[in-house]
């Protein structure tokens, strides 16, 4: 049986780049690793942020329009987006949301603490302390590494109807249900980031897509040839899916599984360095090769960001 090792990416909405770069690399302390264009529609970028080489597991990745409506979070979304810190860290991530007046509250779940909060544009985040996944190289002057972001530790999958997205994650990506708490449903997957994905089984209101909501959630696959063949799978258990796109980053197909929600299948390869050195990931505004041409006009229609220091209270 296909088996996906967890997450690749999750892609969402917001309505300002630069105050989403302020947070996600200057609170998070995460790299912005490719600044890009959404290829559909090249007027908008597309912000990539991940660990010091942008593994597979670690990024997340926005579509920022100042135009777009506010989204609402409920069914038919992801609902939360879980990211993983070391063991013994959570005091640390304490202080330094207050040090930043983010807001935030405990909870637990399945024998873990999490520290819930919010994103500038209303994306729910969740901290938990996880002891696997590697360090995070790339860390700020005040983030020491003891303390970093890894990567994703999961997501919470918000289904209009749950038992229809529990088949998908079992019988389709090879999850393994770990059995049920409340109303959240556990399932893993073999790999060492974005492996826990918590489904609720409770109602909620109706998602509507728009800023400050996930637009989808990307599944790893290794490699083509396995690419290939969930494609082939996804058709023969009546999925639909797209045609395989490239992404110039990664081979991607999509379709919605029976809970509504968008999921995607993208390819561990090429990575993030086909097209700029690791050194300089982030730093230059990379346009597809159908774009090129366009450069100076592109970089006139898009507002100026960049990486900058922040300074607490």
């Amino acid at each position: 049986m296909l088996k996906t090792d967890g997450i690749h990416h999750i892609s969402a909405m917001v309505n300002d780049a630069q105050r989403t770069i302020d947070f996600y690399t200057g609170v998070l302390g995460l790299r912005l690793i490719k600044k890009t264009v959404n290829f559909d529609r090249p007027e908008v970028y597309h912000l990539y942020f991940g660990n010091v080489t942008g593994d597979p597991g670690t990024v997340i990745t926005f579509f920022p329009w100042a135009k777009q409506l506010k989204g609402r979070i409920g069914t038919g979304q992801v609902g939360v987006t879980a990211y993983m810190i070391p063991k013994g860290s959570i005091s640390f991530w304490e202080s330094r949301l207050q040090k930043y007046q983010v807001s935030y509250q405990s909870s637990s779940r399945f024998g873990e603490t999490y520290l819930e909060l919010n994103d500038p544009d209303g994306l729910q985040i969740e901290l938990v302390e996880r002891a696997e996944g590697e360090r995070n190289r790339w860390k700020l002057s005040d983030i020491p590494a003891e303390y970093a972001i890894k990567g994703f530790a999961g997501a919470t999958l918000l289904s209009k109807f749950p038992h229809k997205t529990a088949e998908v994650l079992e019988n389709v990506l090879g999850f393994t249900c770990l059995g049920q708490e409340g109303e959240f449903l556990r399932f893993k997957a073999d790999g060492k980031f974005g492996n826990i994905i918590d489904t609720k089984l409770s109602a909620s209101v109706r998602g509507l897509m728009g800023a400050g909501t996930v637009h989808h959630i990307a599944w790893r696959a290794k490699d083509e040839e396995q690419h290939q063949k969930w494609r082939e799978l996804l058709e023969q258990e009546g999925y639909f899916p797209t045609e395989i796109l490239d992404r110039n980053y990664f081979k991607a197909l999509y379709f919605h599984e029976g809970g509504g929600i968008l999921f995607e299948i993208a390819t561990d390869l090429p990575g993030f360095t086909v097209d700029e050195p690791l050194s300089e990931l982030g730093n230059k505004l990379m346009l597809p090769t159908w774009l090129e041409d366009k450069r100076e006009e592109m970089v006139e229609l898009l507002p100026h960001i960049e990486v900058k220091s922040l300074k607490g209270e």
